[in-house]
């Protein structure tokens, strides 16, 4: 009789630390002495037996499926059947394969003669038990690992930005890793304003220090309440899915968090682009795409020109219009154009007074405004209770349950993000801190664009002017204008009639300020 003799591990590990490989080898062995079984081949294996997919064994497979089976008839030993399979089904199927090759599978440990019936109650039992034992320590492993995340714990491959770690006592834990950690953050703030697409903030992030991201998992990362110092548990059989609090530390808050989700959620899957839509970072061109020509009414674009000594830039219409203007010109008018919306530093101590008069007037109406918020939250998580009971007294299935669900819950955010931000804006502590900052910003936008990257100068521009600006080769001209900065042009226009030393917030009209403050734009 011939025999091959196959032996397996079901890791790396084993194989490379262990004994078991050499063990298995030694007994298979003295068995084939014992019996005068002559050795033909030795496999060695050490993959999982869940399945028969195994390099190892799909080559032996291939070694007598050419030839079409063997002549005679032999042995493929090991030592237990669940060094063969540890799977029932597949376990049949194989053995039934072997079986039309004249090959016969037996365990030297568990021997049996497969042609008695009754032996195939045994072959069952050492097919099944391998099997049920699997099955446990999976079912295991899933609990203990839902349970962890239950109670906190990030599990698996940390996400961008934090690091897998181990203490000295051999405790896992989860760690923040820089510059990544810096870069998430960036990326979080960056489409939180909504000034440029999110490919074009992966692309920026990515030319900063540290590892890139891909397109998928930049996008799954702006997704991720890991970020915010929660954690997702996943709907598992009659529980629901879940977010729970965290024990690693945050990197960004939650209210930047729900932002980003209410600017992506906003436009859907489209990006959120400025007026000029596509970005390009030529400094000579920063109006590029936002202008509209005064002949034909399309977009204005820009190019260079060679001449004998020197490049020519230009911004211009078609060929067939013509319209055409250098762009240091151009550029320079527009700077002028937004010198108009600069405040004289003596007047902004008076104008954030008038601010902060105003803000404190409208917060009245908080209360009222917060209950409502809450009323309606209220009521959709009762309605969401409701059809939760009804699920589990079987009066509607999984499906409208899901759908009840599903429907409520988009809501249900934008009416959270609404509070978080009412909340914020509740809190008095630094109010007028921030307003001094803001109207600094405000207060010199001109210079403040002249130092800002292309990027930024086209987000400046986007926000002063929501539609594109129509230039007729001297002046600029839109139809709307942002009502924040255009109520900063009246009050400088009022200002402009006082009497030098009759300055105050008493003889300025508080009606040109908005009631909502800043909220319409942030610079």
């Amino acid at each position: 009789m011939i025999a091959d003799l196959y032996i397996r591990v079901s890791t790396d590990e084993q194989a490379d630390k262990g004994y078991s490989q050499r063990d298995q080898e030694e007994r298979l062995r003295l068995h084939c002495d014992r019996l005068a079984i002559k050795i033909d081949r030795v496999i060695f294996e050490d993959h999982s037996a869940k399945s028969f997919d195994r390099p190892e064994w799909k080559k032996y497979l291939q070694s007598f499926k050419r030839s079409r089976g063997y002549r005679e008839e032999r042995l493929i030993l090991f030592t237990k059947w669940d060094r063969f399979s540890r799977n029932t089904s597949e376990a049949y199927q194989m053995i039934g394969h072997l079986k039309k090759n004249n090959v016969l599978p037996q365990a030297i440990e568990q021997p049996l003669d497969l042609s008695i019936p009754e032996n195939k109650v045994l072959l069952a039992i050492y097919l099944s038990t391998p099997e049920v034992e699997n099955d446990r320590r999976a079912l295991n492993v899933t609990n203990g690992m839902r349970r962890a995340i239950k109670e906190g714990r990030l599990m698996g491959i940390a996400p961008y930005g934090y690091i897998n770690k181990c203490t000295e006592d051999g405790r896992k834990y989860v760690a923040v890793k820089q510059p990544e950690a810096s870069n998430i953050i960036w990326a979080f703030e960056q489409v939180a304003k909504g000034h440029l697409p999110t490919a074009k903030v992966r692309v920026e992030m990515n030319k900063r220090e540290g590892k890139n991201i891909s397109s998928n998992a930049f996008m799954v990362a702006l997704r991720n309440v890991t970020y915010c110092g929660k954690i997702y548990v996943r709907a598992y059989k009659n529980e629901e899915e879940d977010i729970v609090p965290g024990k690693h530390e945050a990197l960004v808050s939650e209210e930047l968090f729900l932002k980003v989700q209410h600017v992506l959620k906003k436009k859907g899957t489209k990006d959120l682009r400025l007026p000029g839509g596509r970005i390009i970072n030529e400094e000579r061109y920063p109006l590029r795409g936002l202008l509209l020509c005064p002949n034909c009414g399309k977009n204005l674009t820009a190019s260079s020109s060679k001449g004998h000594t020197k490049h020519y830039y230009y911004y211009h219409c078609t060929t067939a219009c013509g319209f055409r203007h250098h762009s240091d010109k151009v550029n320079k008018l527009f700077e002028e154009e937004l010198s108009k919306y600069d405040f004289p530093t003596g007047i902004l101590e008076i104008l954030k007074k008038i601010i902060v008069k105003n803000t404190k007037s409208t917060s009245e109406n908080f209360d009222g405004e917060r209950s409502t918020l809450k009323s309606r939250i209220s009521e959709l998580n009762d309605r969401i209770s409701k059809a939760r009971d009804m699920y589990l007294s079987d009066k509607i299935d999984e499906e409208d349950f899901r759908d009840i669900k599903n429907r409520y819950k988009g809501e249900l955010d934008d009416l959270e993000y609404k509070l978080s931000l009412l909340v914020k804006s509740e809190q008095k502590e630094g109010v007028e801190d921030k307003i001094s900052k803001a109207l600094k910003i405000v207060g010199n936008i001109s210079e403040r664009y002249i130092k800002a990257s292309p990027i930024d100068k086209r987000a400046i521009v986007s926000l002063i002017y929501p539609e594109k600006i129509i230039f007729d080769g001297s002046d600029f001209q839109t139809s709307k204008i942002n009502s924040f900065v255009d109520n900063i042009f009246l009050i400088r226009r009022e200002l402009s009639k006082q009497k030098k030393g009759d300055l105050n917030s008493k003889n300025l009209n508080p009606r040109l300020v908005t009631s909502t403050g800043f909220k319409p734009v942030t610079f």
